[in-house]
């Protein structure tokens, strides 16, 4: 597995004393996104020691622990924006999945590593670069991960058709991104960061209103957090609507997503399992209702399952 997941014409090589892949070239905007996460990579290791910890953490989020046992054994699964990994590690984690973590700073990947060479896990790969170089097989993962990521990059619809291109027909995309209405609260501290002067008053009030923050927490996992949310040199939000639109162009199905386009309860246990897509108006006022709820307190974003059709909807 080491290169097949990779285009034949891909430009590789291996970081030095480690077994992380660089590949491609990187964009200028790539690169300013990288300088902003290298001194302090999202997120950080802090209690968690062994392999059995991050999972442990995983049972505790009922998303991602359904995420991981409907996502099943025997597949290919890519991570694109990884992060320091932690998602990929505990998706390989007891099974026989190919898990790939790809994301542009080599500091955050560099983490990810260490901590699988440390508890010997041998099928998470590690692969640094630019997700608009394209490096990878066209139609090869049957599950592409893209969670918190097209917003911080330089034009997400066109991230989003790249990412489209590496999943199997047949195959689930899970793309989560920063909603424009359930990040309202986010942006009005945001706006009080800016009017108050981004000084010692400002950061004092923020750690006051937001809800991570006044949390439980590490001093590194919160400065994370801080810099993530309120001092991120690139972000966009987008709509259900929206990525809806995204899917019919890149001949994806909707499966789900969460809030649920028809604004009924959440369902963790039917992640893959087709949902009505409802109206603009039913997913509208899913939207505003993040507002007044943890998603809206902490981060304002949302998740939308696609299924690559078999064949154009056309035909």
């Amino acid at each position: 597995y080491d290169l097949m997941f990779l285009k034949a014409d891909t430009e590789v090589r291996y970081v030095p004393n480690s077994t992380i892949l660089d590949v491609g070239e990187k964009s200028k905007t790539t690169i300013e996104v990288e300088k902003f996460y290298s001194p302090s990579p999202f997120p950080n290791y802090n209690d968690e020691k062994t392999l059995a910890d991050l999972n442990q953490k995983l049972e505790k989020n009922d998303f991602l622990k359904a995420l991981k046992n409907q996502i099943g054994l025997n597949k290919k699964v890519i991570e694109v924006g990884s992060g320091t990994c932690q998602l990929s590690l505990v998706l390989s984690y007891g099974t026989n999945n190919l898990n790939v973590a790809f994301d542009p700073t080599l500091k955050s990947i560099a983490l990810g590593e260490a901590f699988a060479n440390k508890n010997e896990l041998q099928n998470c790969k590690f692969v640094v670069g630019d997700l608009f170089d394209d490096p990878f097989r066209e139609e090869f993962f049957d599950y592409v991960w893209c969670s918190g990521v097209l917003h911080h990059t330089e034009n997400p619809r066109k991230g989003f058709g790249i990412i489209c291109r590496w999943l199997k027909k047949d195959g689930y995309i899970i793309v989560g991104l920063y909603n424009r209405f359930g990040r309202l609260r986010t942006a009005g501290r945001q706006w009080l960061w800016s009017l108050l002067g981004k000084g010692k008053v400002a950061r004092y009030m923020i750690y006051k209103l937001d809800p991570i923050l006044r949390g439980r927490g590490s001093v590194q996992q919160k400065t994370s957090w801080f810099r993530d949310q309120y001092e991120h040199p690139v972000e966009s939000c987008h709509t259900i609507s929206e990525v809806l639109r995204w899917f019919e162009t890149e001949n994806i199905e909707y499966i789900s997503s969460i809030p649920s386009s028809n604004a009924a309860p959440d369902d963790f246990k039917s992640l893959f399992v087709k949902q009505d897509a409802g109206t603009w108006f039913s997913r509208l006022i899913s939207e505003l209702l993040m507002i007044f709820g943890s998603k809206g307190g902490e981060g304002g974003l949302f998740i939308v399952i696609g299924k690559k059709r078999l064949e154009n909807k056309s035909s």
